[in-house]
């Protein structure tokens, strides 16, 4: 897998979930996310789940809590 820039997909605004981490063009917060894959989740389970998110997407909002963490 290629590097994912999270800067380019994961974006704060104060407007959407009181500024939590969504993901860029939807109202899908990273933390949403990152507790699915805790729970067992897998990739294909998430984007099922969530139509409009990209692998990359995932990558994204992992890469954003290991820089947070």
């Amino acid at each position: 897998m290629a590097r994912v820039d999270w800067r380019e997909r994961v974006v704060i605004n104060p407007e959407i979930h009181h500024g939590e981490p969504c993901i860029r063009g939807t109202r899908i917060p990273v933390k949403v996310i990152v507790s699915s894959l805790a729970e067992g989740m897998s990739f294909e389970d998430i984007l099922r789940e969530y139509p409009p998110l990209s692998a990359e997407d995932l990558w994204a909002a992992l890469a954003y809590s290991q820089r947070r963490i």
